[in-house]
């Protein structure tokens, strides 16, 4: 299965996230803000980013943009509870997987990284 990063700074929707991946075979390893996510990806080799949008030290956005600067062939899939979220994820749309509305459901979780890692 894959190498999953999670950066979500919500602790509930980070282990439920986690927990549901987890069941589902991937490796999974979580951050709670944008700044150490990035930090983690620079330590490792992931297959897909899993990132809130709105998160204190970094933001999901600059996340991803930084991420995929650095490491190109990075799925992301991003996270918003917010309708401005959304909007700001137009500008990497193309780059992104998927753009899931918060809170989201193990099945839509599920789904959205498994449609990521076939593309």
């Amino acid at each position: 299965m894959a190498r999953i990063l999670l950066a979500d700074d919500e602790a509930a929707g980070r282990d439920m996230a986690q927990a549901t991946l987890t069941a589902a075979g991937h490796q999974v390893a979580c951050a709670d803000n944008g700044a150490d996510a990035l930090a983690m990806l620079g330590n490792g080799s992931f297959d897909l980013l899993i990132s809130d949008i709105q998160m204190p030290e970094m933001d999901g956005l600059t996340l991803a943009d930084k991420a995929i600067a650095a490491q190109p062939s990075l799925r992301v899939v991003l996270m918003s509870g917010f309708a401005d979220g959304f909007q700001k994820a137009e500008a990497l749309k193309p780059r992104l997987k998927a753009v899931l509305a918060k809170p989201v459901s193990a099945a839509d979780l599920r789904a959205a990284v498994t449609q990521a890692l076939s593309s």
